[in-house]
């Protein structure tokens, strides 16, 4: 899979609009707190790995998440009911 282009505003976007806190995003990817906080500062974003960034879309996506937008071009979320 290749990573796709999201931006730290998306990523902290979709765990917000599911509700849920740092603690159980971590939970659910097994990913560190302090890697998902870093994942969503737009001074640290950068030091993420790609694994660590497609778990965390495919995590959103699973939840109903969809990225849209590119980070230069109206970035955002949607949410999927179905």
């Amino acid at each position: 899979m290749q990573v796709e282009n999201i931006s730290f505003y998306q990523l902290r976007a979709a765990r917000a609009a599911l509700g849920l806190s740092v603690r159980e995003v971590a939970e659910h990817t097994a990913i560190g707190t302090a890697t998902i906080v870093r994942c969503e500062d737009p001074n640290s974003m950068h030091q993420a790995t790609k694994r660590t960034i497609e778990t965390l879309i495919n995590f959103y996506k699973a939840s109903g998440i969809e990225f849209i937008g590119a980070p230069e071009d109206r970035p955002g979320i949607r949410i999927n009911t179905n």
